[in-house]
């Protein structure tokens, strides 16, 4: 395992700010634009830091934003999700960092693939449910479980697509969390690391306001797609 110090905490916070802008700004993208970097430059961290200082972002959202929230796909995905949660405790338990950074990076690349064809994923009960389960596992085991649910929201108006994912963040990751530290998964060092990331969090957030009136057409999106594919190529690679 490795030892990170604190200058090497001190650069991913950037990468956990520019994911908090990202997210800030169309609705999910934290852990998407920050977890491969920590995978590749301290994945001893990984998941619980990166759940650990995400959790404020959604809290931060719910509290000044509009809660434009669809509460009945909500409750379904959230149900998926605690149902798949215990697989996400078991992959951290039993495969590397490496391990599950690519299988992080597939899971992105899959989301980015899907995102790109003409096929229209709906907002319904079974959509939410799936993208629930999938997040489950993928949300405890890597710290990634926004893309799916908001694979079905992305045709819904922007305020919605912020609020109900702020929520799904929010029940989601301290059901992860809980999961993982009764399961004796989330260290010292992950604690410490998600503290010092809280600063980088607000930041990102008070730096996305003006994208949150200006960056909502579909150049946004397709930027933040390219860029979750490479970030994902890459920590396949590495």
């Amino acid at each position: 395992m490795l030892v990170t110090g604190l200058e090497t905490t001190l650069f991913l916070g950037f990468a956990v700010a520019l994911g908090a802008f990202v997210q800030s700004s169309i609705g999910f993208g934290v852990s998407v634009v920050a977890a491969p970097f920590v995978i590749v430059f301290a994945p001893e961290l990984m998941p619980g830091a990166m759940l650990l200082s995400a959790f404020s972002l959604p809290v931060v959202q719910l509290s000044v934003g509009p809660r434009d929230v669809v509460w009945r796909p909500l409750i379904w995905a959230l149900a998926g999700r605690v149902l798949l949660t215990p697989v996400g405790v078991w992959l951290v338990a039993v495969l590397s960092p490496q391990a599950i950074g690519a299988f992080a990076g597939v899971l992105i690349l899959i989301v980015v693939a899907l995102s790109l064809t003409p096929v229209r994923v709906g907002l319904s009960t079974r959509n939410a449910v799936v993208a629930g389960a999938i997040s489950g596992v993928s949300g405890t085991a890597a710290s990634i479980g926004g893309p799916f649910l908001a694979l079905t929201l992305q045709h819904e108006r922007p305020t919605l697509v912020r609020a109900t994912l702020a929520a799904f963040f929010v029940t989601g990751s301290m059901i992860s969390v809980a999961a993982l530290a009764l399961a004796g998964e989330i260290t010292r060092a992950q604690l410490m690391a998600g503290l010092i990331w809280l600063p980088f969090i607000g930041l990102g957030f008070m730096l996305a306001a003006p994208a949150r009136r200006h960056l909502q057409g579909p150049l946004l999106r397709r930027l933040v797609l390219a860029f979750c594919a490479v970030a994902a190529v890459g920590v396949i690679l590495r």
